[in-house]
């Protein structure tokens, strides 16, 4: 193994340590199994009866005694149980010490390739159990090339991006799936590597289709797979594609039933199609599977699967106009500041959830007043969920025609769209450059430079546009084709503010907002045809004994007068 002279020197240490006992024994020491300070522990189950993570058969050439344990371990990863995953791949080493692909697996579950990068922590984990697998003679070619593969990963950790080391272990997964044609794990993992490594400005989705394809092939015989289900929602987490993952979002929930992030994630897929009440199922499931979680293993704070799926659930509620409901989970946020963990899920929560609740209802006053909850948290940690609270009380203090403050407002998110520059983050600082963007529009638009404001305007929209979106969302906290919408409306150019409701409906189909503004801007141009349209789809997707939007009083008065 070829090391770096700048990675720290306790894991040079460590690794010398490792090839010093190999000629002595092929079996690793206690002492360098210890340094990987494995998680440990029972795996805690949400459910009842056998195959609650699904089936996974995975062959190595370790002993029998721990095929059980491993299939198991290789489930809870491919449902992103990372700790439980680790858990069980420790309990494999602890039965036998020299089998390879279990400090693999204890890799895989410290690199998430579809959440954030690794922590120091973490990579250092990965590196150490890396170091172990390469280490034993007791492997076979293809598990040799396993270990490789995400081996490339954990090199030079240091030194080197998240990103580059996600396209190297892109490329090593490629070779071996090449290599090994009917070995559905490593067409499974390639598709995962794919979809890792993808450019979020590549809206041809190309490496996504790439691996939704991969899957749909390996899924024809392996129905209750959750990796190869689980991924395919991942791949076709978008406005174009999501309709062919529809199938398996339906199942996903039912093969992996105690996993909280197997029950969240068809939420995507119906996020995506503007299926509420579907993805208000999903969510609730979720969050109870979550709380099982965090209880049964003693958390000392809440689970951050419990934030997540709740984002998207109050994302849900708004769009059905359930303002109560979605008020209730606003509140109950401010009561979850005992956290378990601090990150970037938690974050992202804590700042989405009740600038959509005021944004999503014009709530401007209450918008310009918005504060980051809690107090206590590391915001400074977290730039782009931080911009979330200063957009919103821009877009606040705009709408009430407090420009001054708006630019103050102005000023911070260009402070923090620099720091996310210097930190070389530049998904995260292209989208607070959209909400710059937005912000800035809205600012000369109320100084009356309505040319300059609808240019800054389209810019945001088409920034936003040729961009994926975080999976840690549902959505922007307002899409910025929807406010060029909300501005042209406000200029009374109706028919194209129709055209830009539209368009932003395409992307984000059955928003609330979305679907008001177009019926309202063809009402404006006594367009009956459409306003009916949409306000009957409007009408089709809420709950008139759950939602007070003032605006379905109006929509179903102009439905009873076109009757």
């Amino acid at each position: 193994m070829t090391l770096s002279v700048k990675q720290p020197v306790f894991i040079c240490l460590f690794l010398l340590n490792i090839l010093a006992c190999k000629d002595k024994s092929n079996n690793p020491t206690s002492d360098s199994i210890n340094a990987i300070d494995l998680k440990r522990g029972d795996i805690v189950l949400c459910g009842s009866g056998e195959n609650q993570f699904g089936n996974v058969v995975f062959e190595t050439s370790c002993s029998d005694l721990v095929k059980t344990n491993f299939n198991l371990a290789m489930a809870l990863l491919h449902s992103f149980e990372y700790d439980e995953a680790e858990k069980v791949f420790a309990k494999v080493i602890d039965a036998q010490n020299d089998c390879a692909m279990a400090y693999w697996g204890v890799a895989m579950a410290n690199f998430h390739p579809l959440w954030t990068p690794p922590t120091q922590a973490e990579l250092e984990k990965g590196a150490k159990a890396i170091a172990i697998a390469q280490s034993l003679n007791n492997k076979s070619k293809r598990e040799s090339d396993y270990i490789d593969a995400i081996g490339v990963f954990y090199k030079d950790w240091n030194t080197t991006t998240h990103l580059s080391r996600s396209l190297k272990f892109e490329k090593a997964m490629e070779k071996l799936h090449a290599d090994n044609p009917e070995d559905k794990e490593a067409a499974i993992f390639y598709a995962l590597a794919l979809d890792g490594a993808s450019d979020p400005t590549d809206k041809t989705y190309s490496k996504q289709k790439k691996a939704g394809e991969l899957l749909h092939t390996a899924y024809a015989n392996e129905a209750s797979h959750p990796g190869i289900i689980h991924y395919i929602i991942h791949s076709y987490d978008s406005p174009e594609l999501a309709q062919q993952a529809l199938a398996e979002a339906r199942k996903y929930a039912s093969i992996a039933p105690s996993s909280a992030h197997a029950q969240h994630m068809p939420s995507h897929i119906f996020t995506r199609l503007g299926l509420w009440d579907e993805s208000i199922t999903s969510n609730l499931q979720s969050i109870d599977a979550a709380k099982c979680y965090a209880e049964n293993t003693g958390m000392a704070g809440h689970y951050d699967e419990e934030f997540h799926a709740m984002d998207y659930l109050v994302y849900a509620y708004l769009q059905k106009g359930q303002n109560e409901l979605a008020k209730e989970r606003a509140e109950e946020l401010k009561g979850l500041d005992k956290l378990n963990v601090i990150n970037f899920k938690e974050a992202y929560s804590f700042a989405a959830i009740p600038a959509r609740y005021v944004l999503e209802n014009k709530m401007w006053k209450e918008a310009s007043t918005l504060k980051a909850y809690p107090e206590n948290f590391p915001w400074e940690k977290f730039p782009w969920q931080n911009a979330i609270i200063h957009f919103t009380r821009l877009l606040g203090f705009v709408h009430l025609d407090n420009n001054a403050s708006a630019l103050d407002e102005l000023n911070n998110l260009i402070a923090l769209s620099d720091t996310l520059t210097k930190q070389k983050d530049n998904y995260k600082a292209n989208q607070v450059q959209i909400q710059i963007k937005a912000g800035e529009a809205w600012i000369l638009f109320k100084e009356g430079r309505m040319k300059e404001a609808l240019d800054l305007m389209k810019q945001a929209a088409v920034m936003e546009e040729k961009t994926q979106k975080h999976p840690v969302t549902p959505g922007e906290v307002v899409p910025a084709r929807e406010l060029l919408g909300d501005m042209l409306a406000e200029m009374g150019q109706y028919e194209k503010a129709l055209e830009s409701y539209e368009a932003d409906l395409k992307d984000h189909p059955n928003r609330f907002n979305g679907l008001y503004g177009a019926g309202a801007a063809a009402e404006k141009m006594h367009d009956i045809v459409k306003a009916k349209k949409y306000y009957e789809q409007l009408i089709s997707i809420t709950d008139p004994k759950t939602s007070k939007r003032t605006e379905l009083d109006h929509v179903r008065k102009f439905l009873a007068r076109s009757e």
